[in-house]
């Protein structure tokens, strides 16, 4: 049974609100995790506990309890001098970014000026309502499998 600490291997599918898949391990490597280790969005993790082997789930999560709301603080304007003069900046690509605490942070450009690149580092399904799709093909202890 899955609980905190638990590692988990399985199959999911994330679904927007009009029916459109996301995202899905399906038909392709399962996903594997340990519980708890901060790998899933909190209330997707919460949505599996006390799951076990051969269980299938299907949730739909607000987006409080998925990716969050859309923070128009988290828009930034970043000087064009602090990408690379050969990348070909345009709206849609994601760029990562690395924190001064080292972690990478993902974002998405939504605007190229001369001067600036207006950045987007909400979730890509930040403010969504998403149907999550879980089985589970194997539950066990310590690091995932």
């Amino acid at each position: 049974m899955i609980a905190y600490g638990s590692k988990v291997r399985m199959h999911y599918t994330i679904a927007l609100e009009d029916g459109m898949v996301a995202d899905t391990s399906v038909g392709e490597e399962p996903f594997e995790f340990v519980m708890g280790a901060g790998d899933l969005e909190e209330g997707l993790e919460l949505a599996l506990i006390g799951l076990r082997p051969g269980d299938k789930q299907t949730v739909k999560l607000p987006p409080d309890k998925a990716f969050g709301y859309h923070s128009p603080a988290a828009i930034h304007d970043v000087p064009r001098g602090d990408f690379p003069p050969e990348m070909d900046l345009k709206p849609g690509l994601i760029v990562s970014f690395v924190t001064p605490g080292g972690d990478e942070l993902p974002g998405t450009v939504k605007e190229v000026s001369e001067d600036t690149v207006t950045v987007d580092f909400n979730h890509p399904l930040a403010g969504h309502e998403i149907t999550y799709s879980v089985e589970i093909l194997d539950v066990g202890t310590g690091k995932a499998p």
